[in-house]
């Protein structure tokens, strides 16, 4: 564990006693395990995004992917009756193609993350609207399917079966950037693009796989929320959700310059995040306040990633 994900950790567990003596309820068996559904409902995409910052990049569109591969799954289960199993695939394969999408402007047409992702936010939003003629996608009344509601939304001895999925993808994720080539190529890319193709290293098919990965985290993600949800409202199904992936990614140790990061420090956001959620709502502060929160969040990981970096280049000078 590195420094910063352990005084993470021991953040967590200082936030978490805190709260714990403000409001008992914190540690109530039903609190956890709706915490940790959300930490695993939040987490999940959390890691995509995380692994295209340690490239460099950004992903601005997950929010309005989430709208738009969610309606399309409703749509799928509802209106054209595939088997749940055919529409899951279908989900994931979804959001893989945007996110070949992205990775193809991003590394062909040369064009910014944020301007290709951010065109995104606003183009998959539209196209949900348009698609539902801005109406609200659900499930008919009675409607039911058990396994996958099981697999989605149900829970092993009180632990949600999200936050398993969030644990088994982190514990891929964390062999495929820690302990493999392709994710000392990720790092590598994300610290100077240049120099990692002047030695060889195939820098566009690196940046383009971080988003395809991304991709098809959220079509997974996006899975889960609609099975969360039971209907969802285009205009506003995942709004600013990209924040929430941001922020853990930051508050993990991800430096939004590239080439920082660990899958450890992205989950150890994501609880983070969550139990600050948490906190906001035992103690009876305003929900309004979340966005505000977050932001703060994000801002006071940005300004200790800078002076982190300040610090160590003046001990390398030294």
């Amino acid at each position: 564990m590195l420094k910063k994900d352990l005084g993470l950790f021991l953040l967590i567990v200082v936030v978490g006693s805190v709260v714990a003596i403000l409001n008992p309820r914190f540690l109530s068996p039903i609190n956890l395990a709706n915490t940790a559904n959300l930490i695993g409902l939040f987490g999940l995409f959390s890691l995509g995004e995380g692994i295209v910052i340690i490239t460099g990049g950004i992903e601005l569109s997950i929010g309005s992917i989430f709208a738009l591969l969610g309606v399309i799954f409703v749509d799928l289960l509802v209106t054209w009756e595939l088997p749940w199993w055919l529409a899951v695939i279908v989900t994931v394969l979804g959001g893989t193609v945007l996110g070949a999408i992205h990775g193809f402007l991003v590394t062909r047409l040369k064009l910014q993350p944020f301007i290709v992702t951010l065109c995104g936010l606003l183009i998959y939003r539209g196209i949900a609207r348009y698609y539902t003629n801005d109406g609200t996608a659900g499930f008919e009344f009675g409607q039911s399917f058990p396994m996958l509601e099981w697999l989605t939304a149900g829970r092993t001895v009180g632990v949600p079966h999200s936050f398993l999925m969030f644990l088994l993808v982190a514990g891929v994720m964390a062999v495929v950037l820690h302990r493999s080539v392709f994710g000392r190529y990720l790092f590598a890319v994300g610290k100077n693009e240049e120099a990692a193709r002047y030695s060889g290293i195939r820098t566009t098919r690196v940046i383009a796989a971080a988003y395809i990965i991304c991709g098809a985290l959220a079509g997974l993600s996006s899975i889960y929320l609609a099975m969360y949800t039971r209907s969802i409202s285009p205009a506003s199904h995942g709004n600013f959700y990209e924040l929430y992936g941001i922020a853990a990614a930051v508050l993990g140790g991800c430096s939004l310059r590239g080439g920082e990061g660990s899958i450890l420090g992205i989950v150890l956001g994501a609880i983070l995040l969550q139990v600050l959620q948490n906190l906001v709502n035992l103690l009876g502060i305003p929900s309004s306040l979340n966005f505000a929160v977050m932001g703060g969040v994000i801002l006071i990981g940005v300004l200790a990633d800078q002076q982190l970096t300040r610090y160590r280049n003046r001990s390398t000078k030294v």
